[in-house]
């Protein structure tokens, strides 16, 4: 098994979001939302992701888009509750911890953290 290291590259972006995405997907609570309720193209989600999180991660200028937008027309199809982000933050931290170890992984944790409750306050989750 390869030693892990710090998240440094697009390339690692594009791994940890495949990874973290693969393991939403099979989560009970929070799989059927994306799959099921937002009928998420992945073909399309994943590489907003990559651009999204590599935005977050490196301050590149590759992310267009409005999650918190999303999230809000998302809450009126279904409730997002507190536990379902909740949820969503164990499965980043996770995948994080399973892939990357140093400074960058612990932003990209603490970041995942921050969005996820600030959704979460916007959306009115119970």
């Amino acid at each position: 098994m390869p030693t892990a290291h710090d998240i440094t590259s697009r390339r690692d972006i594009e791994q940890l979001v495949d990874t973290f995405y693969a393991r939403v997907r099979q989560d009970g609570l929070v799989g059927p939302i994306f799959d099921e309720v937002a009928h998420v193209d992945w073909t399309v989600h994943l590489p907003k992701m990559y651009d999204f999180w590599e935005s977050v991660l490196f301050g590149a200028a590759t992310f267009k888009g409005n999650p918190l937008g999303v999230h809000l027309a998302l809450a009126r199809l279904t409730p997002l509750t507190a536990e379902a982000f909740d949820r969503w933050v164990g499965l980043f931290h996770a995948s994080v911890d399973d892939l990357f170890i140093g400074p960058m992984a612990h932003e990209a944790k603490l970041r995942a953290t921050r969005i996820a409750f600030t959704m979460r306050d916007h959306v009115g989750a119970v």
